[in-house]
């Protein structure tokens, strides 16, 4: 099963229906301001091979990415499928961390990894951020902290950084900025936007001074609620149809 209308699809209707969320990931991502002029990068695996994911070309601006743009890298990150744009390398740095991630968790599809603002000012707190909104609670126990910074991340910090993710839906890179998965390409999208919006309610919020937490067992109730694959593709699908409508090229 899939995301969307959760129907069936054969290979390569679901590659293609991949790609496209991929694609309209990174435009709206762009709209956000998420793009660091290089740096960022979303994965999604593939569905026939599944040591291969698709990326976006290192170099490609987020906002000029079609699903045709796409690169195929395989386990040993070797670029096996071009796209059409001239931009046919991959972020060193993004291989090592998503290529470790999509390994250690089979039932991942997608990985999201930018270097948005207030994930990158939160980082640098080392803390997990605290049930202080109901959005908030849709990542309470379910998320975590790589409480470490060893540089661009190489093949050993993609090790770390996976093992530090565990079996959650997110990890906060200390120093670095936020990393989002999940078992549909909107989803991993949805809880990155919201975390990065978390990010940003929690720093203002300290402003002012020290927030009211919400308790416990309200905090895992309302996790139970919001915090499920199925609201993670329904927030994510309005951003997709309103993307398309107005770029339709990024589906090419």
């Amino acid at each position: 099963m899939t995301e969307g209308n959760r129907t069936r699809r054969g290979p390569a209707d679901e590659r293609l229906h991949r790609k496209r969320q991929l694609a309209a990931t990174l435009r709206i991502f762009a709209r956000l301001g998420f793009d660091e002029g290089a740096g960022g990068h979303v994965t999604a695996r593939d569905p026939e091979q599944p040591d291969h994911f698709w990326i976006n070309p290192f170099g490609l601006h987020f906002g000029l990415v079609c699903a045709s743009d796409l690169l195929l890298v395989d386990a040993a990150g070797a670029v096996v499928q071009t796209g059409r744009s001239r931009h046919r390398t991959i972020n060193p740095a993004g291989y090592a961390i998503h290529s470790h991630i999509h390994s250690a968790r089979p039932d991942v599809v997608a990985a999201a990894h930018t270097h948005s603002i207030h994930g990158r000012a939160w980082s640098t707190t080392g803390r997990l951020l605290d049930p202080i909104t109901q959005d908030a609670c849709a990542f309470y126990q379910d998320h975590a902290l790589y409480d470490a910074y060893g540089g661009v991340a190489d093949e050993e910090e993609g090790k770390r950084i996976a093992a530090a993710l565990g079996a959650r839906r997110a990890v906060i890179l200390r120093n670095h900025g936020l990393l989002t998965v999940g078992a549909s390409v909107g989803e991993a999208a949805w809880w990155f936007i919201s975390m990065e919006r978390c990010c940003q309610v929690q720093l203002l919020a300290e402003a002012v001074g020290p927030p009211v937490l919400i308790g416990h067992a309200e905090a895992l109730g309302t996790y139970a609620t919001i915090g499920t694959p199925g609201v993670g593709r329904i927030n994510f699908r309005p951003m997709y149809d309103e993307i398309v409508h107005r770029q339709p090229d990024l589906l090419d």
